[in-house]
């Protein structure tokens, strides 16, 4: 009888051990398909459309990130772009200027970004954006946190297409 108690113990003892290593793998791997491993280069991961002619070029997010911070996308507005529609961000926006002048109205003051210039909007912010210039404005656009472009694509602002070989 005690030869039985001590193989019963022996028994648990290693299917907790047993477990335990699969609790964790199971973690790990959670882990890993929740935040994917980044990408140390990359020419990004998809293009953002509007039926307006505006494209965002999704350089970093996410899924080549490895995480949440921040989300970062080569914007072009054409030159044809008359006004956005008044809107609000439920993260941080910055524009970088390259090239063109972009009209920047947050909360009504209207700004003029020009290449090398920045423009900041805040979550709440009401915003308009418009092509100062007769050439398409092109910049960057940071979104921090990440989930700005999930929430323009699920509200219909933008379509998302993968990038095909020639878009570099």
């Amino acid at each position: 009888m005690p030869h039985n108690k001590r193989r019963i113990r022996e028994t648990l003892a290693w299917t907790t051990a047993a477990c335990s290593l699969l609790v964790a793998a199971i973690a790990v791997a959670a882990d890993q398909s929740a935040n994917p491993p980044y990408e140390a280069s990359t020419r990004g991961t998809r293009r953002l459309e509007s039926p307006g002619g505006l494209s965002v070029k999704m350089l970093i997010e996410p899924s080549n990130l490895g995480g949440s911070e921040i989300e970062i996308g080569e914007i072009t507005f054409p030159a044809d772009y008359k006004k956005s529609p008044a809107h609000r961000h439920g993260h941080v926006e910055i524009f970088y200027v390259i090239s063109g002048k972009l009209g920047h109205e947050v909360n009504g003051v209207k700004h003029v970004i020009e290449p090398g210039m920045v423009g900041v909007v805040r979550p709440g912010d009401r915003v308009v954006h418009s092509v100062e210039s007769g050439e398409p404005v092109r910049g960057l656009v940071i979104w921090t946190p990440a989930g700005e472009a999930e929430t323009l694509i699920k509200a219909g602002v933008f379509k998302a297409r993968p990038l095909d070989d020639k878009e570099s």
